[in-house]
């Protein structure tokens, strides 16, 4: 059994989950937790500090969502 892992920006090791969802059942997909580290960490920061009503946090919302997307995932 071969151990998939994938390296995020920062340079730690995330698994990787097999998408069987998909036709092709060879492609990896890293786990959620594992992308997207610096939109997540700028949205979480504002939404602390500004509020959910702030229309920065919500253009900060919008790019997570975008990175998220980009990586096979539907939030």
């Amino acid at each position: 059994m071969s151990d998939n892992k994938t390296t995020t920006p920062s340079g730690e090791s995330c698994p990787v989950q097999n998408n069987k969802t998909t036709q092709d059942a060879s492609v990896d997909k890293p786990k959620p937790c594992c992308v997207c580290l610096d939109e997540k960490r700028e949205r979480d920061e504002c939404l602390m500090f500004k509020g959910f009503e702030d229309k920065e946090c919500l253009k900060m919302i919008d790019n997570y969502k975008q990175c998220m997307k980009s990586y096979g995932f539907d939030i």
